[in-house]
């Protein structure tokens, strides 16, 4: 017992010293030299030996050189895990980082004013005055192990900012408190995370992704919809009222460089014809609507394929949260607004009539799901080229779903849509791929029985995983408009086929390069064509869907 207490007398005589040091420290402050960090000179920032039970399947920086991945296969229970490495911290630098955090959030603000372009240059020099206020002589390991805590709190995504780093990562989702983070990875799918989030961290957090991106979110109101400063769209729910295991979460992540129709040839998701037909179809002012699942890339593709819209031409979009980017001069992108307080909320419908007072040749619409699919078909009607994207899995439940509630839209106007995609997201062998199912074209209405007539272009036939082509309306329509021959029409679907076939060969994968040499093309597409020939391996021979000589 005098031992016990002799060795617990000892502990809080030297925490007595501890405080008395670092009191002392403060009133004679300290001098840092801040550098750049070098491994060689400062030491790794973190370190990890695995995770027990589990045989490492891949490793791959995140943040070089603070944060990094570590994707874990466990063979008892044949299960991935997601593992996230970052710097550790002790229990002195735990509690120096919260007292940094606190002191430096208002002067943070206030100094990033004068520097907004360089963020972190400013976080470093704050964090060197307060720590030499401190009187606190840190070196360079632990300083920039303190820094990343701080950047990562102040610019990034907090405890979620590695995985939102992550580029291979799709999806990201939390069920609750307490419970682990869900993502979708390009390579392993769904695999469990070692983030989790205890409940006042987690409303937290909620609430602060909302604000972020002016949203706002309550107990009263504590469902909202979003797109985050990066442009990740968002499904947030506050407490445990409509979600019973706690606040929660969805974030689909948003690419900064849109996928150009090359990328999607590459991916299989569409072959080269059916691009080639699309991008003629785009030119020639027809109508499109996109369908498929949850997941499925609908506005993947609607927002690849706008990149073959002629240059100059007036495009207007309008979507609920902002996904969508053009590579285009003349466009206006539009946003709903929910009100807070004052005013009115401002739906789709509303900017969709707003659009049609603008003269858009092209009125692109994030999504149909309510009474702004009537104004979107009346602005087919009255000439207006539009496309669009909609929630349905075959070409008969788009039907079914635009003339039954809420939509009803009268079977007369459906028939000025001309194309209909449907997308999936299935598996071919174990990998989980992204495809065109079909291609349909609506021809109008049976005069026997008045059903809305509409037949197939493109199929995808899963076993080959190949597309079949068949006869299309649509080009025998577009050749009659143009006044053009069945060789003529053979002649460019084949010219465009070889420019795509060279972007996709040239892994064009930027949306600029990719929507500048399209544009070269409408200037004079022949001095492309023969750039295109000369630079191809080998020619192109391409047999036009429904077209013959």
């Amino acid at each position: 017992m005098p031992n016990d207490f002799l060795a617990d007398l000892e502990r809080q005589l030297d925490d007595v010293r501890e405080r008395a040091r670092r009191v002392a420290g403060v009133l004679r402050g300290s001098s840092i030299t801040v550098t750049e960090y070098d491994p060689s000179a400062h030491g790794p920032l973190l370190s990890f030996d695995g995770l027990d039970g589990y045989e490492e399947v891949d490793r791959y920086w995140v943040n070089a050189p603070y944060a990094f991945v570590f994707i874990g296969f466990d063979p008892e229970n044949d299960e991935r895990r997601y593992h996230v490495v970052e710097p550790a911290l002790d229990d002195f630098e735990q509690e120096l980082l919260e007292t940094l955090y606190d002191d430096i959030r208002d002067a943070l603000i206030y100094e990033a004013e004068y520097d907004p372009q360089n963020p972190e240059a400013v976080l470093k020099q704050q964090m060197k005055t307060l720590l030499e206020e401190y009187g606190l002589d840190v070196d360079m390991n632990a300083f920039y192990r303190l820094f990343y805590y701080l950047n990562r709190a102040f610019e990034g995504f907090e405890k979620l900012d590695p995985i939102m780093q992550d580029p291979h990562i799709e999806d990201v989702s939390c069920d609750g408190y307490g419970i682990p983070l869900f993502v979708y990875h390009d390579d392993y799918t769904d695999i469990e995370t070692n983030v989790t989030y205890e409940q006042e961290e987690l409303d937290g957090f909620v609430v602060r992704l909302a604000q972020s991106s002016g949203r706002h979110i309550s107990i009263g109101d504590p469902v909202t919809e979003t797109t985050l400063p990066d442009g990740s769209r968002a499904e947030l729910a506050l407490g445990e009222e409509v979600t019973p295991r706690g606040s929660a979460f969805t974030i689909r992540k948003y690419s900064e460089d849109p996928f150009t129709p090359a990328t999607l040839v590459d991916y299989n998701t569409f072959d080269l014809d059916q691009m080639a037909y699309l991008w003629l179809a785009i030119e020639s002012n027809k109508s499109l609507l996109f369908a498929g699942g949850t997941a499925s890339g609908k506005t993947t593709s609607m927002n690849a394929i706008s990149m073959f819209i002629p240059p100059r031409s007036k495009v207007l979009t309008i979507e609920d949260t902002r996904e969508l980017t053009l590579f285009h001069e003349n466009w206006l992108s539009s946003v709903t607004r929910e009100s807070i307080g004052e005013g009115e909320d401002i739906t789709m419908y509303d900017l969709l009539r707003s659009a049609l007072r603008h003269r858009p040749e092209y009125i692109v619409v994030g999504e149909v799901r309510g009474d702004e699919a009537m104004t979107l078909f009346q602005a087919m009607n009255t000439g207006h080229t539009t496309y669009s994207t909609m929630h349905a899995d075959s070409v008969q439940t788009v039907i079914n779903r635009l003339e039954n509630d809420p939509i009803n839209v009268p079977r007369a106007m459906i028939q000025s849509l001309d194309i209909l995609c449907v997308q999936t997201l299935t598996h071919v062998g174990k990998e989980r791929v992204r495809r065109n199912r079909v291609i349909a074209e609506i021809e109008g209405i049976d005069q026997r029985t008045g059903d809305l007539d509409y037949s197939t272009a493109f199929e995808w036939q899963p076993v080959a995983d190949e597309f079949d082509q068949r006869d299309s309306v649509v080009l025998d329509d577009i050749r009659e408009e143009r006044g053009w021959s069945r060789s003529e029409l053979l002649r460019e679907l084949r010219n465009r086929k070889r420019v795509l076939q060279y972007l996709t060969q040239q892994d064009v994968t930027d949306y600029r390069r990719f929507t500048a040499v399209i544009n070269e093309y409408y200037a004079d597409p022949q001095r492309v064509v023969d750039r295109v020939r000369s630079e191809l391996d080998e020619d192109v021979v391409v047999d036009a869907p429904g077209v013959s000589e």
